[in-house]
C-alpha cells in the first residue's frame, strides 16, 4: 500500500508545483527526498542505560530502528569523549518517509500546546527544512505512562528543491502548518 501523501503528490501536488514554479519538465518539480528524525541526550555521558528509552521512543515514532550517534571530539567541558554514544537518528526514505510526514502534519503538530505554526525561517538555502519539537509526546504512538523523561528531537525534511521558495511551496502544498505573517 503506497503513502496517502505520496499518491497525493503524483497526482495532484507535482502538476500544481510545475505550473506553479513555471517549470517546463515535470521531473523538475521539487520532491520529498528523506526525513532525518535525530535526538540527542547529553546526559548519556554520565549513564548510557538512558539510551534504551530514548531509541525505543525512537523507533515507535520512526516505525523503523535508530542507529546510535557518537561523539566527534572530546570536550572536557561537557565529560564528552570521542566515540561515546550521545544520541540516535533515523533516516526515512521512500513510502516511509511520506507516511511520517502525513503523521507529523496531520497528528503530531496539532497535538502541540498552544500551537500557532511553525516557522517559515528554518530553511537551509538549499531547499531542506529543519523543525525542532520539544517532547516526544505529541506522537501517538509513545505511551505517556512508561515516559520518564521528555526528550526533544530534530526532524529535517530533506527535497529536491534548488531554493527555499520551491521547498516552501512543496511543503505548504503537503499541507506543512506555516506560521502567518513570519
Amino acid at each position: 500500500m503506497a503513502a496517502r501523501l505520496k499518491e497525493r503528490y503524483q497526482k495532484e501536488i507535482k502538476k500544481t508545483l510545475q505550473k506553479e514554479l513555471g517549470l517546463e519538465n515535470p521531473m523538475a518539480a521539487p520532491k520529498l527526498e528523506k526525513i532525518v528524525i535525530n535526538m540527542g541526550l547529553g546526559e548519556a555521558t554520565q549513564n548510557t542505560k538512558l539510551l534504551d528509552p530514548l531509541v525505543a521512543d525512537l523507533t515507535a515514532i520512526a516505525g523503523q530502528k535508530p542507529v546510535t550517534t557518537k561523539a566527534k571530539k572530546s570536550i572536557a567541558a561537557f565529560h564528552v569523549r570521542t566515540g561515546m554514544n550521545i544520541g540516535a537518528m533515523v533516516t526515512l526514505r521512500s513510502d516511509k518517509a511520506y507516511e511520517f510526514l502525513d503523521r507529523l502534519i496531520s497528528t503530531a503538530l496539532p497535538r502541540v500546546r498552544d500551537f500557532r505554526g511553525v516557522s517559515t525561517r528554518s530553511f537551509d538555502g538549499r531547499g531542506n527544512y529543519t523543525l525542532g519539537l520539544r517532547d516526544q509526546l505529541i506522537f501517538p504512538e509513545i505511551d505517556y505512562a512508561k515516559v520518564e523523561k521528555l526528550k526533544g528531537m530534530n526532524i529535517t525534511i530533506v527535497t529536491t528543491a534548488k531554493d527555499d521558495n520551491s521547498a516552501r511551496a512543496l511543503l505548504r502544498h503537503f499541507g506543512m502548518p506555516f506560521r502567518q505573517g513570519a
